[in-house]
């Protein structure tokens, strides 16, 4: 039998990033899980919507707050393969999601300043970090190597 695990959650992640890659996107992607289900899916679509806020995660959790039609979402899980930045913690924060797994860090743009002190989820999330990081950061590394 099959087991799910944070590492087929976040390949999940990783082909909405190539959706994102292939539409000439920032690629990160992202998904919503709850009791192992995939609720909702995102990658950026800054670009395609004109829209600076139409990140993987920010799409992800309007999908999921349409599916359940709920506005929060403490029993879920949310896998996305950069480290959110700060506008996409805020919407985490606000969306009371229960767990956090995130693939690579981004020292540029990502919110990594967490400590105990500086929480930026709520008190109850879980944040794991590093799950299939080469991958998710490969990725990246690829996506702006052909931009210059």
């Amino acid at each position: 039998m099959f087991e799910y695990n944070d590492e087929y959650f976040m390949q999940q992640a990783l082909r909405e990033a190539n959706y994102a890659f292939e539409k000439d996107e920032v690629p990160v992607g992202a998904v919503i899980v709850i009791n192992n289900k995939i609720i909702a899916r995102g990658h950026n679509q800054v670009e395609l919507l004109s829209d600076a806020t139409a990140h993987a995660e920010i799409i992800a959790i309007t999908s999921a707050c349409s599916y359940l039609g709920a506005k929060y979402l403490t029993d879920a899980a949310l896998y996305v393969t950069l480290e959110p930045c700060l506008m996409c913690c805020g919407a985490i924060y606000w969306s009371k999601i229960g767990r956090i797994v995130f693939g690579a860090s981004d020292p540029k743009n990502g919110y990594h300043h967490i400590t105990k002190d500086n929480w930026p989820f709520h008190p109850k999330t879980e944040l794991v970090m590093g799950i299939l990081e080469d991958e998710c950061a490969k990725l990246i590394k690829d996506f702006f190597k052909a931009k210059r």
